[in-house]
């Protein structure tokens, strides 16, 4: 479903006209003055379309990159050279990302870019008159200011809050703590304005339960950010949602993650709308997941070929283990084969399939049936590379969770992505009270990961521990950006996998990235870096 938020736009000042969200189809306008002032909800919308045409940027790009890339999720060698990149992705599997790395850089400036647009949003939008729909803008954009606030919290600990615009005053680096305490403050006082609305009416921009479902989010790592637990209030959180009747667990899992999702998924509690012919932030998931090579392209009839660098390590993999479980099947493991049941073949020579072969017939042809090996073996340590060979290629299983989008002309998909679901809500819930937080509504730590694990098509469990709760959150909530979140909170991020053996803790958090530094000195750099 797209069409929802196309044209949200609106020029601030005196600029020139910025393009927005999709998905609404609202007349533009080039200048905010007295005549053409936001007065009701929709130009409300508009007013603030730069804050979300911002929010959408690097959120399935470099974000995603630091979040999935530098966990046992997923993983991107180079191969015979390709997707090496100056290691920047060797540096995030490996745990040695410096404050050069480029993905890091990237993410710094999209959060201060949707933090800096809500600030001139607020700026111009404060100074008309008061109404309902002036207060629910308001709410709106401080919610979207606070989400932002909250992943740079995540990943960089200690960062400037700025919430003045045009403020030239070069800000330093506030503790953690304190920036916890201003994303609670920002968004309980913007909950009684926010729309109680859920689906169609609000879908793309924060309603109360976006702003509840944030704080849960944040309550559950309390402990983490600020070193006091806050399972309770997690609970309380979650309840909020859970007790509005508002949304639900969806039947069809794999559904949720097409081309043509959207306002109809009843987990979706806030979700970012991707439009394919839109260029403001790009869906690129299969682009990086699927097989590199045109016959992923015929398969899946796309319009492009996918690049397909990025595969998962055993040690995740190992985690979908579950029997008749529909999330097992949202994997490319072992040999393939088109959908009228025919193989996939390529057609290579011995040499080109392994390059380490030696026999007097290198180059003869050979035909062979793709088929995708559980194990990545990094034959070149030095420039991280499996191998310039097709066998290569075919290590590592696929994630096809967000299925490729054969309507897109180009590689960009119109897959919407969710940032918070109804699932992680419940589950969410359960480990709150599985950490001590009290049950509440007659629901149990392991009667919401059974309802979870039910829909889901697997066997409910008998009894819970938290080894069970967060390989249900690895299962549930693959590549939707939390897994590291997870990692860090259950104390695994400094494990093994794959090549790395770092187990640093100051790796917990990024490094503030050189430009930012050297644009304010006022600025900490992190432990470690």
């Amino acid at each position: 479903m797209k069409n929802i938020f196309r044209n949200l736009t609106i020029v601030l000042a005196a600029s020139a006209v910025m393009t927005s969200c999709h998905k609404l189809d609202l007349p533009v306008s080039t200048q905010l003055t007295p005549e053409n002032f936001p007065t009701t909800a929709q130009q409300f919308v508009q007013a603030a379309g730069p804050t979300y045409n911002a929010f959408r940027g690097s959120y399935s790009t470099s974000y995603w990159f630091l979040q999935s890339i530098t966990t046992d999720e997923a993983i991107m060698p180079a191969r015979g050279g390709n997707w090496y990149d100056g290691q920047r992705y060797e540096q995030l599997h490996k745990h040695t990302y410096d404050k050069n790395n480029g993905f890091v850089n990237d993410v710094w400036n999209w959060l201060t870019s949707v933090i800096s647009n809500s600030n001139q949003n607020l700026f111009l939008i404060e100074k008309g008159p008061d109404s309902d729909a002036k207060k629910t803008g308001i709410s709106e954009l401080r919610s979207m200011r606070a989400i932002a606030y909250l992943f740079m919290m995540d990943i960089f600990g200690n960062v400037p809050v700025v919430t003045a615009f045009g403020d030239t005053t070069r800000p330093v680096t506030t503790p953690r703590k304190d920036v916890f305490a201003f994303i609670e403050k920002e968004l309980k006082e913007a909950m009684p304005t926010l729309s109680d609305k859920a689906g169609i009416t609000t879908y793309g921009r924060p309603n109360k339960y976006t702003a509840f479902a944030a704080l849960a989010k944040m309550y559950l790592n309390a402990e983490v950010y600020t070193g006091t637990a806050r399972f309770a209030d997690a609970v309380a959180m979650s309840d909020s949602i859970i007790n509005s009747n508002q949304y639900a667990l969806e039947s069809n899992y794999l559904a949720m993650f097409r081309p043509n999702n959207g306002p109809q998924i009843k987990e979706f509690i806030f979700a970012i709308p991707y439009d394919a012919s839109f260029n403001a932030g790009y869906m690129f998931y299969p682009r990086y997941n699927l097989y590199n090579g045109v016959v992923m392209r015929n398969k899946y009839s796309l319009n492009y070929t996918p690049s397909g660098p990025m595969s998962t390590l055993p040690q995740f993999y190992a985690l979908f283990n579950q029997p008749n479980d529909i999330r097992n099947t949202m994997w490319l493991t072992g040999k393939q084969y088109y959908f009228n049941g025919s193989p996939v073949i390529i057609n290579t020579t011995k040499k080109g399939y392994d390059e380490d072969y030696t026999g007097a017939d290198a180059n003869a042809a050979l035909s062979y049936h793709l088929e995708f090996t559980p194990e990545i073996v990094v034959k070149k340590p030095a420039i991280f590379d499996l191998g310039n060979d097709l066998k290569a290629w075919s290590m590592g299983y696929r994630l096809n969770k967000f299925y490729p989008d054969s309507t897109s002309t180009t590689r960009n998909q119109n897959t919407d992505l969710p940032i918070f679901r109804y699932a992680d809500i419940l589950l969410t819930k359960a480990e709150s009270i599985l950490r001590g937080a009290p049950a509440t509504g007659g629901q149990t730590a392991l009667s919401m990961v059974n309802a979870v694990r039910t829909i889901r098509g697997t066997t409910a469990l008998t009894d819970l521990t938290l080894e069970n709760v967060y390989e249900e959150r690895s299962r549930e909530l693959a590549s939707e950006n939390w897994h590291r979140n997870d990692m860090i909170r259950f104390g695994k991020y400094e494990g093994q996998w794959g090549v790395k053996t770092d187990s640093d803790i100051t790796r917990r958090l990024f490094p503030i990235p050189t430009p930012a530094i050297q644009l304010n000195s006022n600025l900490t750099q992190n432990p470690g870096y």
